[in-house]
């Protein structure tokens, strides 16, 4: 019965799935945290781009 609990902590397979999926936590924390600033930002930029390409074709 030791043997197994033994092998059960040394054991690291599916180690690299849970990194994973802790990563894509973070991140889907951070965009729900900072949602409205980077919509504000995404309409700047997109508001900027109009702007210069309204400068090139006129």
């Amino acid at each position: 019965m030791l043997d197994f609990w033994k092998d059960f902590l040394e054991n690291e397979d599916g180690v690299g799935v849970i990194e994973i999926v802790l990563v894509l936590v973070v991140l889907i924390g951070l965009v729900l945290i900072f949602k409205g600033n980077i919509g504000k930002l995404l309409n700047n930029i997109f508001k900027e781009i109009n702007k210069k390409s309204k400068e090139v074709y006129t």
